[in-house]
């Protein structure tokens, strides 16, 4: 009874649900139970807007009342979903990493991770606004130096597991800069390991054992911003003798239970934000970043009604040079 896109976007939040299942080591439906059902709320929350998360818990549910059918899971659980409630203002914003702090995280990162695979990836969410699915599609060969900066050639290659969000539509050359193009190029010389996927390609963003999986980009993204890796500090309430025995503080693998630390998503919602607060078009940030008008004023500008203001009078005033030239009539 489902359309194909619909039936296409059930099946992508079930997958979701299921890569979470693999994370958390559950292999067995029998075992689900309603605390399990929060965390994984909890850890997709971390990536959505509020209304694409009620839609991806609703997929759930639905699932689960599936299953329930077929005497997979007790008949209480689909019940034990917890779906958010959203209206207006709520369903279409949501967090973002400021450019002050992604600035002090690169700084940081330039002076002790130097073209580490860390500092690649938070160079490619902050400079390009890549998706999560971008970053990790890149190879080698996808990656050229120029006389002003470097050129990524992003490829939707789904039969060799890195699919882009929209397809072949998501297809473009992304320009960097020269510092950006430095990095990587100091990066594949001297830290990037030495292999193959198995697809015989050979991935930018690698480890030992290949390409690197999505929850390992995702875990980079919370490790550094826990506010007390970079600034030292906690705004949560933690005491300063005390921030090294907090468990998000523990390891990378435990950061996402720190309040301020944040998935790839609102890096790339940060990115695009600060694009729109420097006055750059909304059909440039579209082509760049692979999303709609629509979209960005939707789900990423998150300037206030003055600032979009001033900007404008900002714009106006650089483009008629003087007062006197400003009316249209005059």
């Amino acid at each position: 009874e489902l359309t194909a896109s619909s039936l296409k976007t059930q099946k992508s939040r079930r997958g979701i649900f299921l890569d979470w299942c693999d994370e958390a080591e559950v292999t067995d439906l029998n075992d689900l139970r309603g605390r399990d059902l929060l965390q994984f709320r909890t850890w997709r929350s971390d990536d959505l807007s509020p209304s694409s998360l009620e839609a991806n818990m609703r997929t759930l549910r639905s699932f689960l009342e599936r299953c329930v059918n077929f005497d997979a899971v007790p008949p209480s659980l689909p019940e034990k979903v917890d779906i958010p409630a959203v209206d207006g203002e709520n369903a279409s914003r949501g967090e973002y990493v400021p450019s002050e702090q992604a600035e002090r995280i690169l700084d940081h990162l330039d002076q002790y991770e130097y073209a580490t695979v860390e500092h690649v990836i938070w160079l490619l969410m902050t400079t390009a606004g890549l998706r999560l699915s971008a970053v990790r599609s890149i190879d080698v060969d996808d990656f050229s130096s120029t006389s002003d900066g470097g050129h990524l050639h992003l490829n939707h290659r789904p039969d060799s597991d890195t699919p882009l969000k929209n397809k072949s539509e998501s297809e473009r050359i992304v320009h960097l800069p020269e510092y950006v193009d430095q990095v990587l190029d100091d990066y594949v010389e001297t830290n990037r390991p030495d292999v193959t996927d198995e697809y015989g390609r050979q991935p930018l963003v690698a480890s030992e054992h290949g390409r690197v999986a999505r929850t390992t980009i995702r875990k980079y993204g919370y490790k550094w911003t826990r506010p007390c890796v970079v600034d030292g500090t906690c705004p949560h309430g933690v005491p300063d003798e005390e921030i090294e025995s907090c468990e998000a503080r523990q390891s990378s693998s435990h950061a996402y239970k720190c309040p301020g630390s944040s998935s790839p998503h609102p890096i790339r919602r940060g990115y695009i934000t600060h694009e729109l607060n420097m006055g750059v078009p909304k059909a440039v940030i579209s082509d760049r970043c692979d999303v709609s008008s629509e979209v960005i004023d939707e789900h990423y500008d998150e300037r206030s009604d003055e600032e979009r203001m001033e900007l404008r009078t900002e714009i106006r005033n650089s483009t008629y040079k003087t007062e006197d030239e400003s009316g249209y009539a005059q």
